[in-house]
Formats: structure tokens, C-alpha cells, sequence
């Protein structure tokens, strides 16, 4: 007995050409006006075209009241053949005049057709675009930043991942909203819409081959989710996530989140601080935010630091990442650097890099 196939929705089963208006590449943006003047001068330059083949030619055209053809009859006639009207009032009848009309005028009335019909070989045109580009990107992209939510949170984290020289097109936004994942297509980054607690919604936006994933979900049991999920299929990305309470990070840390950034504590303690030190907040959000006065960055430990300290050093050093561990630097196993740490420093932001 033959086995019925179900129907499935899986999108990793479709092919690449299927998934436009899953994913969405970056596009340049052109104003309508613009193209619409583009396709018009294309039109007036086929028919100009046919004109002055027509009036170069126009002793091998008969007109029906029997006189010649001025540039006037050309236009008239050029412009009639182009749009497939065709009164027949003026007709070719010479043997250069037919083969002209065979192989100049119907190439240009098909171009002048195409432009005329343009807004539906333009859709049809994207999708074919859109296709081509999406086979093309998921067969290259590697170690990019996924991140599953486009919100406050989510646009925050985007800005600081560019402003690390990181380029658009390896960022893929995942949301649920197609407003919102358009407002960050005119950014340049890919988007894939779908829930990213979807195993093939992942698997689509290219998390196993990320290098990051940031859960920038409105909920905390969404968060711990799509963690899980995302753990699941990159073993060994970096993953961050946000949670609202404080009680919920264990289970994010569970789930497999390398770290667990508690909105609603920060936000609280920034503004019980702000109460007390305002200049201490001000530093602080100075420190964090990317692109502007000075910023927190990671560099390699140079060969000539090698053995030193790093209170020493002309740079402010702040702690030293040995073997994916961080040690601030008053910690007795910073006094001394070794090959291969990285340092957690206070750098400028020079106006080349804002």
C-alpha cells in the first residue's frame, strides 16, 4: 500500500527560490520617480532609434496618399509600429526597407513593449534577483551575528555590532513583524521572517554557522527557548541573551547562553546611581555606547608585553581574557601577561571611527 506524504512547512525543505519573502537581501533604494523616468527615456530612445532608421531609409516606404515620407511620417510611423497599432497607411516595400523592419524595428518594438510592461518583468525581475541572491549568500555566509528580534533592544545591538566594522550584510535580523524587519532591510542587513523558536527558522537565518546569536526576545520564556534552540544547532557560537527578571538567567544559562544580560536590574541600577553620581552614569553610558567619546574594546597582548603588567601599559587596562576567562586586572593572575591573552582596554573613539 503506497504511504501518503504529508504536506510539510519546513522551510529548510524548500528551495532557494521559494524562500523570497522569507529572506531578504539588502537592496538599493531608488525613487519611483527616478525609475519611472529611466524606463520613459529607454522608450523615447527606441523610438528615436526606429525614426531615424525609418527616415534614413524612407525612399523604400510607400505612403497611402502617395507622396514621400517626411521625418513627420517616419515619427508617425515609427511610433504606430512600436506600439503595434499599425494603420498599414505607410508600409515598406522595398527589400531593405522589409529586412530593416525585420531585424532593427521589431527588436526595438519588443524593447519598447518591455518597457511599457515594465512593472510586472520589475516584480517578476526582483523575485528572480532576490532568488539568485539568497542561493548565493546562504553558500558563503560565515561566522555572522544573528539576532532574533528587532526591537529596542535589538536595534541597540545592531548599532554596536556595525560600529565594530562588521558589514551589514553579515547581520541577519529574525522577526515576527515585517515592518519592523523592513525598517532594518533599509539598514542593509538580511531578514528572515518567521519565529526564530523554530528550529528551520534558524536554520534558514544561518545559525549554525554564526559566529553570534543575540536573543533580543520581549519575553523571557521566549528567550530561554530560542536559546535552547539556537544552542542546539551551534554548539559553539557565542551566545547572548536578554531576560526582564533576575530569576530567569539560570535558566537561560541552561539553556546555553555564554551570557545573560538582565534588562530591568541594569536599567534600575543605572537610575539609582544616576540619583547619587550622575557623572558615574554619564561615564557609563560614554563606555557603552558605540561610535561616540570613548568606548571599552579587546586587543591581543602584543610580544613586548609579554611578561609584563598590565597597570603598566599606556593603554587603561581593565582585565585580560586567558583561555576564554575573564580577569580583572587587580586579579593576581593578571600581574603578569602571557602570550596569547587578550586585554579588555578604555580606547578613543577617533572621528574617523564616529
Amino acid at each position: 500500500m503506497k504511504r501518503l506524504r504529508l504536506p510539510t512547512d519546513r522551510l529548510t525543505d524548500r528551495p532557494d527560490h521559494n524562500l523570497v519573502g522569507v529572506i531578504r537581501m539588502p537592496e538599493s533604494s531608488t525613487s519611483p520617480v527616478v525609475s519611472i523616468v529611466r524606463r520613459i527615456i529607454w522608450a523615447l530612445l527606441a523610438l528615436f532609434a526606429a525614426v531615424l532608421i525609418v527616415y534614413i531609409d524612407r525612399d523604400g516606404y510607400r505612403d497611402a496618399a502617395g507622396d514621400g515620407l517626411s521625418f513627420l511620417d517616419a515619427i508617425y510611423y515609427s511610433t504606430v509600429s512600436l506600439s503595434t497599432t499599425g494603420y498599414g497607411d505607410i508600409t515598406p516595400v522595398s527589400q531593405s526597407a522589409r529586412l530593416v523592419n525585420i531585424l532593427v524595428i521589431t527588436p526595438l518594438r519588443v524593447l519598447f513593449l518591455i518597457v511599457l510592461v515594465g512593472t510586472t518583468l520589475a516584480v517578476l525581475t526582483e523575485r528572480s534577483r532576490q532568488a539568485f541572491k539568497i542561493q548565493r549568500w546562504r553558500s558563503r555566509v560565515r561566522d555572522h551575528v544573528v539576532v532574533v528580534g528587532y526591537g529596542t533592544k535589538g536595534r541597540a545591538a545592531v548599532s554596536s555590532v556595525l560600529s565594530d566594522g562588521t558589514d551589514p550584510e553579515h547581520i541577519v535580523v529574525v522577526d515576527t513583524d515585517q515592518s519592523i524587519l523592513d525598517a532594518a532591510s533599509a539598514l542593509g542587513l538580511v531578514t528572515v521572517h518567521g519565529s526564530a523558536t523554530r528550529s528551520d527558522v534558524l536554520r534558514v537565518a544561518g545559525v549554525p554557522n554564526a559566529r553570534a546569536v543575540v536573543v533580543a526576545t520581549n519575553r523571557d520564556d521566549t528567550a530561554v527557548l530560542v536559546t535552547l534552540t539556537a544552542r542546539e544547532l551551534a554548539p559553539d557560537a557565542q551566545i547572548v541573551a536578554s531576560v526582564r527578571e533576575a530569576e530567569n538567567v539560570h535558566l537561560v544559562r541552561q539553556s546555553g547562553a555564554n551570557q545573560v544580560v538582565v534588562v530591568s536590574e541594569n536599567a534600575g541600577r543605572m537610575l539609582g546611581m544616576a540619583t547619587q553620581t550622575p557623572s558615574v552614569v554619564e561615564m557609563v553610558e560614554d563606555l557603552i555606547t558605540p561610535g561616540h567619546g570613548l568606548a571599552i574594546a579587546e586587543r591581543d597582548v602584543e610580544p613586548g608585553e609579554v611578561g609584563g603588567s598590565p597597570r603598566h601599559l599606556t593603554d587603561i587596562v581593565l582585565g585580560v581574557v586567558r583561555d576564554g576567562k575573564l580577569y580583572r586586572v587587580d586579579h593576581p593572575a593578571a600581574d603578569a601577561l602571557e602570550q596569547g591573552d587578550r586585554l579588555l582596554y578604555v580606547k578613543k573613539v577617533t572621528p574617523a571611527e564616529e
